[in-house]
């Protein structure tokens, strides 16, 4: 075994092992801080991955258990920064709830073990390099993050937990219905039945097309349940809203676009059957869908971490479209737009924890006028809108323009001008609720108790800022690196 799989194989290992000491430790502060110090390491061994294969794009390791190429390898340094910054961050948020006694009532050790085996089996969907292996580990991080949904035993969190429990395993449960049909087609086929994804690329010529198209169609499905596009999105909304912060940062930048990999990969082994404009059409298809269903949700006052939650349908959809136009400059947007998202969106949800002390009645409602509360708490909340809605520097500006004429270059003219509207119509929606959020009115009376916690609110802004500024500089130099090219050679 090389040092580079060693490596990559310590980064899940890390915060599985470090959760089960913390499950068996009799102190609860002992357990708080084993979390955070298996945390700082997994980010580092994280990032240390990250950064190795994306400087070897163009020697990417497709074993038959362990793979990391440029696209995993972006997954993985996003899911390293949000998951060492929910790890990091889950102190204040516990704080939070301990005072105000909105928290649950059980050890809270019970979060921190279930937040790193959710963090671990994340960290290991973009290394997967067995379609069966990817099930399962993303089927395990339903099981992990339903616990943490469920977290402060509410009956609002119960209830999200429970549907999205449901739901996503009816998804995954047809996605395992369409491995069995490629099965069925690999057998016929009388060739090899594995499952690793360079084995099905290599095999794909030879299925018959029709058996093939049936198994795709059920694994897109299926995994569409998981990413949250239309029309099957259902959960998203209910379990964003009622997860701890640290854990709806998870789900937003880091699962929904970890199981996106996922259905990439899919697509990228079964084209040589299906073919790869009509595989491709389907991403284009769910893009289009989940921009329209998003657009009317965006114009309506909602709660907080609600909102949050229908962009993450919007920003899925982009990216969907980005993987569907397949073009180097398209790829590149979906680089861009992935760590952008997942920076502006953890910033967001990460933003709700000082957002409830100054005003309440976000958890229910839409939030007026926060800077009039809170000067920095209004300044943290408009730069994630704001970031979010695509508002120049913001790298998803960037990412949506070059998204958009690799959309025109590969000959969808037609998608890109229907995507324009719609995100046109998000944006407007999207920049009316960042104005009545920070400068509107002030509603409901401010919480009683403490300040908002200052050190959590100044980094937030400051790392949230640098971190969107460096992602929209990266982007200037993307498009012509070797990790747009390796994206566009794929599994090929």
């Amino acid at each position: 075994m090389t040092s580079r799989e060693l490596l990559a194989g310590a980064v899940p290992a890390v915060p599985l092992v470090a959760a089960a000491l913390v499950a068996v430790l009799p102190s609860e502060r002992a357990g708080q801080r084993l979390a955070l110090a298996a945390g700082g390491l997994t980010g580092v061994l994280a990032a240390i991955t990250s950064a190795w294969a994306l400087v070897l794009a163009d020697q990417p390791m497709l074993g038959d258990w362990l793979a990391l190429d440029a696209a995993g390898a972006v997954l993985v340094g996003v899911i390293a920064v949000v998951g060492t910054a929910s790890v990091a961050i889950s102190p204040a948020y516990l704080a939070t709830t301990a005072h105000d006694g909105s928290g649950p009532r059980g050890p809270r050790a019970h979060y921190y073990a279930a937040l790193l085996v959710f963090w671990a089996a994340l960290l290991a969907v973009p290394m997967a390099a067995n379609l069966g292996a990817a099930w399962l580990l993303v089927e395990a991080t339903t099981a992990a993050s339903a616990l943490l949904v469920a977290f402060s035993g509410k009956a609002r969190a119960l209830e999200a937990a429970w549907k999205y429990l449901v739901l996503t395993s009816l998804g995954l449960a047809m996605a395992l219905l369409g491995v069995v049909v490629l099965q069925v087609a690999q057998h016929q086929a009388g060739g090899p039945t594995g499952l690793t994804y360079t084995s099905i690329h290599d095999a794909a010529a030879g299925l018959d097309p029709e058996v093939t198209l049936v198994a795709y169609l059920l694994l897109l499905a299926g995994l569409a349940a998981k990413i949250g596009w239309a029309p099957v999105h259902n959960w998203l909304p209910d379990a964003h809203s009622e997860a701890p912060p640290p854990v709806s940062a998870l789900l937003s930048a880091a699962l929904l676009p970890a199981v996106l990999l996922v259905a990439w990969r899919v697509q990228q082994a079964l084209a040589g059957s299906v073919g790869d404009a009509a595989s491709r059409q389907v991403f284009i298809l769910f893009g289009l869908a989940s921009l329209a269903v998003a657009v009317p949700f965006l114009w309506r006052p909602q709660a907080w971490k609600r909102l949050l939650a229908y962009s993450s349908l919007e920003h899925m959809g982009v990216i969907a479209l980005g993987i569907g136009f397949g073009h180097p400059l398209a790829l590149a947007g979906v680089v861009v737009h992935i760590a952008g998202h997942a920076v502006a969106k953890a910033v967001g949800f990460y933003a709700s924890i000082p957002l409830l002390v100054v005003q309440p009645s976000t958890a229910t409602r839409a939030p007026r006028g926060v800077a009039r509360r809170d000067g920095w708490v209004g300044g943290v909340v408009a730069g994630s809108l704001g970031a979010l809605a695509g508002l120049p520097p913001s790298p998803l500006f960037v990412s949506e323009l070059l998204i958009g004429l690799g959309g025109i270059e590969s000959g969808h003219t037609g998608a890109v001008i229907a995507a324009v509207v719609l995100l046109a119509l998000g944006f407007l929606g999207l920049a009316h609720t960042l104005v009545e959020a920070v400068a509107g009115r002030s509603g409901g009376r401010p919480r009683t108790g403490p300040a908002p916690n200052r050190k959590l609110i100044r980094s937030l802004a400051a790392g949230g800022a640098a971190l969107l500024l460096a992602v929209t500089l990266a982007a200037l130099a993307l498009p012509d690196s070797t990790i747009v090219q390796a994206l566009t050679r794929g599994l090929g």
